[in-house]
Formats: C-alpha cells, sequence, structure tokens
C-alpha cells in the first residue's frame, strides 16, 4: 500500500493536486492540470483530468506507482449526490487510490481557511458560492447554482453581463462605453453582431476571460466600472445571507476567508469586496492568508488516515 495521500482542487479553470506522506503530511508533489468542473452528463472528463493531474504530480515523486492510500477531490459542481457518486465511482474504476472521497470546492477551502472552526468561505473565479460553518457546527452554503442559473459576480457571471452591455450600446438601449472596443479585441472580432456565434460556443471559461478585460475598462469606464461594482454587491449577498443563517446576525464576529481567481488580494473585485462588507457584514474580519484549497483536501486525507488507522 502506497504511503501517500493526495488532496485535489477541481475548478472550472484548473486542477490542482498536492502528493503528501501519509504518516507525517509533509508535500512531496504539486501539479496542476486541466480544469476539471463537473457538469452534468461529462463526469467521465472531470476524472480524466482529475487522474492526469494526480499523474503529472506522482511522476515528479520519483516514487513506484501505486494506488494512493486516500484520495480526497474537492470539485465545483457535485454539489448534488447524484454527481458525487458519480465522479467516485469514475475515479474508483481508475485504480488511482484504495478510498476516494469527494467533497465540494468550497469544502476543502473552507477547511484550509479555519481547520475545522467557525467561519465563511467567498469562492469567486469562474463560478461563485460561499460556504460556511457556524459557532455550532451548522454548515451551509449559498450560491453555487452554475452558469445558467447563477454563479452571480462570477467571472463567467461578469462576462455574460458585459456582453449584454455591449449589445445594449450597440442598439442605443444604453450609452456607448469603452466596453465595447475591449471586448471586441479580446474576441478579435471587427463588429458586435460577430458576438452572437462567439458567445453561443463560449463555455463558462471563456467568458470568465472577459473578467480581467472589464477589470481593466472599469478604470476609465463607467459602464465597466458599474458592473464590477455590482458583481461586488452579489458577492457581499452570499456572505450576509449566510452571516445571518449560520451566525444570527452580520454584526457577529465571522471569520471570512477568500478564494479563486477572482479574489486575489490584488484584484480589483476583492477591493470592492472588502470595502462593502465594512457596512454590510460589519462583525466580518477577514482572514489575510491565501487559501489553498488543495491543501484543505490534504488536512482531510490525513484526518481520514489517522481515523483508520
Amino acid at each position: 500500500m502506497s504511503g501517500l495521500v493526495a488532496g485535489v482542487d477541481g475548478g472550472g479553470s484548473k486542477t490542482h493536486v498536492i502528493i503528501a506522506r501519509a504518516d507525517d503530511g509533509s508535500v512531496v508533489a504539486e501539479a496542476d492540470g486541466p480544469r476539471s468542473a463537473v457538469t452534468p452528463g461529462h463526469v467521465a472528463a472531470s476524472a480524466d483530468a482529475i487522474a492526469e493531474t494526480i499523474a503529472m504530480a506522482l511522476d515528479k515523486t520519483g516514487e513506484p506507482r501505486e494506488p494512493l492510500s486516500l484520495l480526497v477531490v474537492g470539485v465545483a459542481g457535485v454539489g448534488r449526490r447524484d454527481e458525487r457518486e458519480q465522479l467516485a465511482a469514475a475515479l474508483e474504476d481508475r485504480d488511482i487510490a484504495n478510498e476516494v472521497i469527494i467533497e465540494t470546492d468550497a469544502e476543502i477551502a473552507l477547511e484550509d481557511a479555519f481547520s475545522g472552526g467557525a467561519g465563511i468561505i467567498l469562492i469567486a473565479g469562474t463560478g461563485s458560492i460561499a460556504h460556511g460553518r457556524g459557532p455550532t457546527g451548522l454548515r451551509a452554503r449559498c450560491g453555487g447554482w452554475g452558469p445558467r442559473l447563477g454563479d452571480e459576480g462570477s467571472g463567467a457571471w461578469i462576462g455574460r453581463r458585459a456582453l449584454s452591455v455591449v449589445t445594449a450600446a450597440h442598439d442605443g438601449r444604453e450609452p456607448q462605453t469603452a466596453l465595447s472596443g475591449a471586448i471586441l479585441t479580446h474576441a478579435q472580432l471587427n463588429d458586435p453582431e460577430e458576438l452572437i456565434p462567439w458567445a453561443a460556443a463560449a463555455d463558462p471559461r471563456t467568458l470568465a476571460a472577459l473578467a480581467p478585460v472589464v477589470f481593466a475598462t472599469a478604470l476609465t469606464d463607467p459602464r465597466a466600472k458599474a458592473l464590477v461594482d455590482l458583481a461586488a454587491e452579489e458577492l457581499v449577498l452570499h456572505l450576509r445571507a449566510l452571516a445571518q443563517r449560520l451566525f444570527g446576525d452580520e454584526r457577529a464576529d465571522i471569520a471570512v476567508a477568500f478564494a479563486g481567481g477572482l479574489m486575489k488580494k490584488s484584484s480589483p473585485l476583492r477591493k470592492r469586496v472588502e470595502h462593502r462588507l465594512k457596512s454590510a457584514v460589519p462583525g466580518a474580519h477577514i482572514r489575510a492568508e491565501p487559501i489553498v484549497a488543495a491543501r484543505g483536501a490534504i488536512k482531510l486525507a490525513l484526518r481520514g488516515v489517522a481515523a483508520g488507522s
């Protein structure tokens, strides 16, 4: 039996794997691979991406390839039991590990942030979700409904809304905006009407790639700035809803952490979220350290190994 465990963070843009020793938790390898967020009907593709990235990490260890003692996968899109069970079965069929545990990406990020303690984590990248644990141990989530039903404030949501701004400006329903030229340049198109087939073929990751364009344009364009402000407001609503549900009052002492590509410290969206939190969730205090979701999966894996020994 291998003396290694693996933690996986599977998102809409990439997959991050950490390999650690089961006896002392020391990290022996890491690797990044293709996206592995689960979409209904495409579980096998997610399993392939996870298996590929784990293989890349294992190759770096220089140790004989044996099934891992335990694999903990935190991945976007497994909030429903059906997808969670299907992904577990697909990974078990690939003989990667002796035991496979599937969690949401929010759950492993929450673990890295608070190690079983109370707090709320907001994740905003390609998609968005907030996940929290209250002082009594009660857990709840807000958002995470996917690109068709929700993911407000996420990269894909910002990209989709930006396209609507461009088409409205082209129609004359809204004032002209610098977003039009910026997005057409990014998409390598010449006319707004060409956005119709482009958007029809765009997946959430492609739409999310428009978010940095919006952020850059927001420095000088009022319409782009308003969109970034709206995205921040939507994300703050996620946090406020969980603060009320888990802590009873948004003025309570609440630890908050951020994760995901749009929530990096340098992100203009994070700056706006932090500013709005001061009034919307006045009890919030923000964890400064960066969250590494795959590290949270390793913590869960090591706990599982210890419980089984």
